[in-house]
């Protein structure tokens, strides 16, 4: 079989001359017309309920639109840490707790309703409660289903390694929860199989398909906000309603000869038939038991296995995260 290249003849444009380009910087303007056009972003409340909000924006893109979205959705005050879209992060990108300590404070000197912190790309959202303490990237995604599920009951979806508290929360309202694969195509994925009207992941990605089909921190900062502004709480407050997990997060480090699926399918048949466990294999090995749930799954890029873990308190998720931890190195 002949390659393409010795059958077809190939021109290139000269660099001088590859074509052209045209600024439209209207964009950020048309994305949030379509966040305010949604049904369930209350404008008129959010703007009766006077909140004061602060925002952390990493020296990225969300130092430019956040506070346009805040201003038309009618928040009445407005402050800022690191939002020159600069892209010199002032502290590490990711919206973790440990790295928000600057905005944490802020948070603690009481004069700011909630915080919101998105990743460089925003696509990601935290919030900070308004005593300075985190409200846990896990529950965003919690909190913006609570609110659409209450007007559009339906199915929700998560990946494997996000909070039970979505179930929870999903069959409180009459709806079916489904689990993925680690990764937002396969959730948006699995969206459209089963018809969510809401998921995402639980590090902070809310996906609203009444949108569309991405992980959009816009969307869910808006969507919060009305929430908040409907129950008339205070954030640490509206946090305390939803199902307390916590989660533990643990790393096997494996020599480049370790048979990775060996070691999965030996801890899956260890609970496969055990009554009251489920076990879900179709990213790693997920084990469900009545009140917590460990993930195993390999790395894509290096060679380990990632063990993450929820249960009822930050002991028992170490707990049962160390358990596994000991019995895949005894596997090996």
């Amino acid at each position: 079989m002949l390659r393409i290249a010795e059958t077809e003849a190939f021109t290139f444009a000269e660099v001088d001359k590859l074509g052209s380009y045209r600024k439209d910087l209207s964009y950020n303007q048309k994305h949030i017309d379509a966040v305010l056009s949604l049904p369930l972003v209350d404008v008129d409340a959010i703007r009766k309920a006077h909140f004061r909000v602060a925002i952390d924006t990493v020296n990225s893109v969300g130092g430019i639109i956040l506070p346009q979205l805040l201003q038309q959705l009618g928040v009445e005050q407005i402050s800022g840490l690191y939002t020159e879209p600069t892209g010199d992060f002032q502290h590490n990108p990711e919206p973790l707790e440990k790295n928000l300590s600057d905005i944490m404070a802020l948070m603690r000197e009481g004069k700011h309703d909630v915080a919101f912190v998105v990743d460089p790309d925003v696509d990601r959202l935290a919030m900070i409660c308004e005593d300075g303490t985190m409200y846990g990237e896990e529950y965003t995604l919690v909190t913006v289903a609570d609110y659409i599920l209450k007007h559009t009951p339906g199915n929700t979806v998560s990946n494997l390694s996000s909070t039970r508290a979505l179930r929870d929360v999903t069959e409180q309202h009459g709806g079916q929860y489904f689990a993925s694969a680690v990764g937002e195509v396969n959730v948006t994925t699995k969206m459209k199989e089963v018809g969510a009207v809401i998921g995402g992941e639980g590090n902070g990605g809310v996906i609203y398909p009444a949108i569309h089909y991405g992980r959009d921190a816009l969307v869910g900062i808006a969507l919060f906000l009305s929430h908040l502004a409907h129950e008339g709480k205070k954030v640490s407050e509206l946090r305390a309603t939803y199902p307390s997990y916590f989660m533990a997060k643990n790393r096997i480090d494996l020599r480049p000869d370790t048979d990775i699926d060996a070691i999965l399918n030996k801890v899956k048949s260890m609970y496969v038939c055990q009554t009251g466990i489920n076990v879900n294999d179709i990213d790693g090995v997920k084990i469900d038991f009545p009140d917590r749930w460990v993930h195993l799954r390999r790395s894509n890029t290096e060679p380990i296995i990632r063990v993450y873990t929820e249960a009822p308190t930050a002991a028992e998720a170490d707990e049962i995260g160390q358990q596994f931890v000991d019995i895949v190195k005894e596997m090996m």
